[in-house]
C-alpha cells in the first residue's frame, strides 16, 4: 500500500472473494489472512480511499471466478442468473460481507467510496433481473455508497451489464484508451468516466509464451486519461500469486489453465518490487498531480535471499493420504464428494486381464493412468487428449489420478466445470462400473510416511532448508516435471516444465530462521531431487 502510495494513487480497488470467505456452504472466515476489515483499515491508515469489488462473480483469474465450487453440487443450479438458489446463496454471502464492510463506508467514517455490482457481466449475459437482484442484495447488505458497474465498452456489453441509474466503468488494455472511450461515448455522453481496469500487463496460459507489455505505452495511456479528467484504476498494481490450487482458466476453443504466478507484468512485481513501468507511471502521475504536491519516497527495498541448492532425500507415496474410498457404479466428479481443489483418485478392480481402448467421456483436467507400478499413460485436457490404448492384468487395480488444474473463470463454459471424471469410463467399448473414488484435496500432508527409498510416481519428496537470514526468494524448479511445493505447509502453487513459470515465489513471511520443511509433489517420472532458491524468476519459452 505504501508503494501504492509512492506511485500516486490515491485509492485500493479490491475484491472480496465468496470461495475464500466460505468454503463450505454456511461456514464463512473472516480471520486471519482473510479478515478484509483488518485489511480496508489498513487501508485507510495508509490514507487511501478504497473500491469495493464483493462480486458475488470477481473473474481475476481465479478458480470459478471466486464462486464457491460447492454451487457444482447443486444439479441444474446456474450460477450469474436468476436462479433462485443462486440468488439466495449470493445475498446470504453478501449479507455477511456487509457485516464486515458496511460499516467501513465513507458514510460513517470508512474508506470505502464506491461499491462495484457484479463483474463483466455483459460478457455473460443480460439477465437485467439478476443484475437488479445483486444490486438490492448489496444495498440490503447495508451498503449506501455509490454502487457502479465494470464491463466493455461495446452497446452490448454496457447494455447487458451496466444499470441505467449507475456509473458505469470499462476496461481495457494499454493502447486501446482512445477508441474505447470513442465506443463508449456512442452509448453514454455527458457522464463521468473510467477506466475500471487498465490492464497495465496480462496473465499467462500453462504453455504459452509469458507477457510482457511495454512500459511506455502504459504510461502514454495513464498520460491520456488523466489529461481529459478520466478516473484510472491500474488493473494489477500489483498482481501477486494465485497460492496453491486457487489459479482459474479460460476456455476458448480448448482448455487453457493459468500459471500460479499473477505477476501480471504489472507495475510492482510477483515480488513486490517496483519496475520501470512503476516509475513511468509515476512520472505522469507527479506531472499530473496539483502544483506543490510532492509524491511519497519509495519504502526500502524488501530483503532477498539466495538458497543452496539441497537435496530432498525423504520420499512418500500418495497413498498415504488414501482415506475411505467412496464407492459408486461410475466415476463421481470432485464436487460430488464435497471437495473443492486437489486431485481425486479413481480405482477399479480388474479382475481378469483386459486390453483395448480406455476411454474418458470427459477429463478434468490432467489424467495419470496407472496399473501398480505401470504408467500407462497421461490425458491432458489442454490437448483434447480423452482416450489411450491399454493392456491391464488380472488381480492388480486399474487406478487413474486426476487432478484439478483450474475452473474455468470467464466466459459460458464457467457455469458447468466440474471436476475430475465426468461420466463413464470404457474399455474396448465396454462400460466398466463398480469405481472406488478417494478424494485427495492435499490440505494435510501430516499422514505421509516419509522414507530413505525410491518409489514410484507420483511421489513426495521431502528436505530441510536451513536459514540463517530471511527475505524473499523463488524457488528453481527447473529439471522437475510437473505437481506443487509445500514449505512449512504452505501450498506454494504449481510447477511445470512446460513452462512459461519455471519457479514458485516464497516471500519470506512463511520462512523462519533455522530449519525449514519443503515437501515437492512430482507426478512425472524423474531422476531430479534437488532444489535452489534465486533472487528473481525464471521465465522459459515452453516447450510444448
Amino acid at each position: 500500500m505504501r508503494k501504492m502510495r509512492a506511485l500516486g494513487l490515491n485509492t485500493l480497488c479490491t475484491y472480496v472473494f465468496w470461495d475464500l470467505h466460505e468454503p463450505e456452504r454456511g461456514k464463512f472466515d473472516f480471520t486471519g489472512n482473510l479478515d478484509a476489515a483488518a485489511y480496508i483499515r489498513m487501508a485507510q491508515e495508509e490514507g487511501l480511499w478504497v473500491l469495493l469489488r464483493p462480486g458475488p462473480y470477481i473473474c481475476s483469474e481465479w478458480d470459478f471466478g471466486g464462486l464457491p465450487p460447492w454451487l457444482l453440487s447443486t444439479p441444474g443450479l446456474k450460477v450469474r442468473t436468476s436462479d433462485g438458489r443462486f440468488l439466495e446463496a449470493a445475498a446470504k454471502y453478501l449479507r455477511k460481507v456487509g457485516e464486515q464492510l458496511a460499516p467501513l463506508q465513507i458514510t460513517r467514517g470508512g474508506p470505502i467510496i464506491m461499491a462495484q455490482v457484479e463483474n463483466e457481466y455483459g460478457s455473460f449475459g443480460h439477465d437485467h433481473d439478476y443484475v437488479k437482484a445483486i444490486r438490492n442484495a448489496i444495498r440490503d447488505a447495508g451498503f449506501d455508497v455509490t454502487l457502479y458497474t465494470s464491463d466493455g465498452s461495446g452497446k452490448a456489453e454496457l447494455d447487458g451489464g451496466s444499470m441505467p441509474d449507475s456509473p458505469a466503468a470499462i476496461n481495457f488494455g494499454q493502447g486501446e484508451q482512445e477508441k474505447e472511450f470513442a465506443r463508449f461515448a456512442k452509448s453514454r455522453q455527458g457522464v463521468p468516466r473510467m477506466c475500471g481496469e487498465y490492464w497495465d500487463g496480462w496473465f499467462d496460459h500453462w504453455g504459452e509464451e509469458h507477457h510482457v507489455t511495454a512500459p511506455e505505452e502504459a504510461a502514454q495511456g495513464v498520460e491520456w486519461m488523466l489529461s481529459r479528467g478520466i478516473s484510472v484504476n491500474l488493473y494489477m498494481v500489483h498482481g501477486g500469486t494465485s497460492w496453491g490450487f486457487m489459479s482459474g482458466a479460460n476456455f476458448d476453443g480448448s482448455y487453457q489453465p493459468d500459471i500460479s504466478s499473477y505477476d501480471y507484468n504489472a507495475p510492482i512485481d510477483e515480488a513486490g518490487r517496483p519496475t520501470r513501468k512503476f516509475s513511468l507511471i509515476r512520472d505522469v502521475i507527479a506531472k499530473r498531480s496539483p502544483a506543490g504536491t510532492r509524491l511519497p519516497d519509495l519504502p526500502a527495498p524488501l530483503p532477498t535471499i539466495e538458497i543452496p541448492r539441497l537435496e530432498l532425500r525423504e520420499v512418500a507415496v500418495l497413498d498415504g493420504l488414501l482415506g475411505k474410498a467412496v464407492p459408486s457404479d461410475h466415476p463421481l466428479p470432485m464436487e460430488a464428494l464435497g471437495q473443492n481443489y486437489g486431485f481425486v483418485l479413481y480405482r477399479f478392480g480388474v479382475s481378469k486381464a483386459l486390453k483395448g481402448l480406455l476411454e474418458l467421456t470427459d477429463v478434468r483436467d490432467y489424467a495419470i493412468v496407472s496399473q501398480g507400478a505401470r504408467r500407462l499413460g497421461v490425458l491432458d485436457r489442454r490437448l483434447k487428449q480423452h482416450a489411450l490404448e491399454v493392456e491391464l492384468e488380472a488381480g492388480v487395480p486399474l487406478d487413474i489420478l486426476v487432478e484439478n488444474m483450474g475452473r474455468v473463470n470467464f466466459g459460458p463454459r464457467l457455469v458447468d466445470d466440474r471436476k475430475g471424471i465426468l461420466g463413464h469410463v470404457t474399455l474396448a467399448g465396454s462400460t466398466l462400473t463398480g469405481w472406488e473414488n478417494y478424494p485427495l484435496p492435499m490440505t494435510d500432508l501430516s499422514h505421509l510416511r516419509f522414507a530413505s527409498s525410491n518409489p514410484k510416481v507420483p511421489a513426495f519428496f521431502r528436505g530441510q532448508l536451513q536459514l540463517s537470514s530471511l527475505g524473499d526468494t523463488f524457488l528453481d524448479m527447473q529439471g522437475w516435471g510437473k505437481g506443487y511445493v509445500w514449505v512449512n505447509g504452505h501450498n506454494l502453487g504449481r510447477y511445470w516444465k512446460i513452462g512459461p513459470q519455471q519457479s514458485l515465489f516464497l516471500p519470506a513471511t512463511w520462512l523462519k530462521q533455522g530449519t525449514n520443511s519443503v515437501v515437492v509433489l512430482d507426478l512425472e517420472p524423474s531422476d531430479h531431487r534437488t532444489l535452489a532458491a534465486v533472487k528473481d524468476p525464471i521465465w522459459l519459452t515452453p516447450k510444448s
